[in-house]
């Protein structure tokens, strides 16, 4: 290893694990035994499923097992965990279940959707038409019965409920009704808010109606980056004859047994953890806007999620803060969508988030320069250094 390399590597690590609040609501942070399963000799390894390398019977079996945890985690019938990443399940999906020139019907990315499933993403790739779902910002929510009505006069192809700005459940039922007499697949996208479905905290979108969920590893699920698709076996047959030559081949079964490994945690602590990550949010959410830094969806209670969504429209300098804030070492995206699901496996609870809304209100206001907010962070992120529920 270069000078340069073990340089860089060590001071992120210092940085990012020891002096940091990670308020990123796509990141979490792994177990040490997920992280040294990561590091296991079934990186350098190939297997596949046509047999075609030797050697492979204890990589099948990891792979078999995680499948299962699969479906004990998330009660489906069918699962597939070669997916690389959310993106890829998408992608999966997407090929799986359509056909050029038929219509979708997706988040808009205007309203937190996942680009990647809009207008402008994989859709175009495969030639699709796409179409919005009705939604009201008040609420932060898709509108049901007008939803309904789109599914009913238009009838798509493929529905996809989830969003990469998520505040607040679906109300599945109605749209999987509107989906089953207009011979229309709904799937559920749960990328950011899988582990809170694991943890029976959010809603549980197979029992109520989707026949496809899936959806990113490592966001609310503290598992490693990848990807999973969980689903009933009829479109399981579907996803298993798509996904592979096609999409993913290689599918890095370290990971795959790090995410095994993590569903075991998820087993074990996923029911307390998800419903710390939830308080957590609303915690600081609360402290937030009381502090004078102004939060979406206060009269719904803000979020039900990992999420906290900032009203950036309400905000003196807005497009300024995340740069501040990153200078006093907390680390946000430029959207202000602030996450509390790594800060959670540190340990941190409802009163530690009042600690942390009061620095962030601090450097909003400008009462602190980011300097001096700093320290009071770095004396935070140090009493939260040891991953909890695990």
């Amino acid at each position: 290893m270069s000078g340069q390399l073990k340089r860089a590597l060590q001071e992120h690590e210092r940085w990012r694990t020891e002096q940091c609040l990670n308020l990123i609501a796509s990141e979490n942070v792994t177990s040490p035994t997920v992280r040294k399963i990561l590091g296991c000799d079934l990186g350098h390894r190939y297997t596949a499923r046509d047999h075609f390398y030797l050697g492979s019977d204890y990589t099948d079996e990891v792979e078999e097992m995680a499948r299962q945890l699969v479906c004990d985690v998330f009660g489906s019938e069918s699962a597939d965990v070669t997916p690389l990443s959310g993106h890829v399940a998408d992608m999966t999906l997407f090929t799986a279940f359509t056909r050029p020139g038929e219509k979708i019907v997706t988040v808009s990315a205007d309203d937190g959707g996942y680009p990647g499933i809009c207008e402008g993403g994989y859709p175009r790739v495969l030639g699709l038409r796409t179409l919005r779902f009705p939604f009201e910002r008040d609420r932060w929510n898709i509108q049901t019965d007008k939803t309904v009505e789109l599914i009913t006069s238009e009838k798509p192809r493929l529905v996809v409920l989830g969003a990469s700005l998520i505040l607040f459940p679906y109300q599945v039922e109605p749209v999987a009704k509107a989906c089953l007499e207009t011979d229309a697949m709904l799937a559920y996208d749960g990328s950011h808010v899988l582990g809170l479905i694991a943890g029976g905290a959010f809603q549980q979108p197979l029992k109520e109606g989707a026949r496809v969920l899936i959806g990113s590893t490592h966001k609310s699920l503290f598992g490693p980056q990848g990807g999973i698709v969980a689903s009933f076996q009829t479109e399981g047959e579907a996803i298993k004859q798509t996904i592979f030559p096609a999409i993913v081949d290689n599918a890095h079964w370290n990971r795959i047994a790090a995410l095994a490994q993590a569903l075991l945690e998820v087993k074990k602590f996923g029911r307390q953890y998800a419903a710390q990550v939830i308080r957590n949010s609303r915690a600081l959410a609360q402290a937030l806007d009381e502090a004078g830094v102004p939060v979406r969806c206060r009269e719904y209670g803000y979020t039900a999620s990992h999420q906290v969504l900032l009203d950036m429209d309400r905000l003196k300098d807005a497009e300024k803060i995340p740069d501040r804030l990153q200078e006093a070492n907390v680390i946000v995206d430029r959207g202000m969508r602030l996450g509390t699901n790594e800060m959670t496996r540190r340990g941190m609870q409802e009163k530690d988030m009042n600690e942390v809304a009061a620095i962030i209100a601090r450097i909003v206001s400008g009462q602190d320069t980011p300097c001096a907010a700093k320290r009071k962070v770095i004396g935070l992120a140090r009493k939260f250094r040891r991953v909890q529920y695990a």
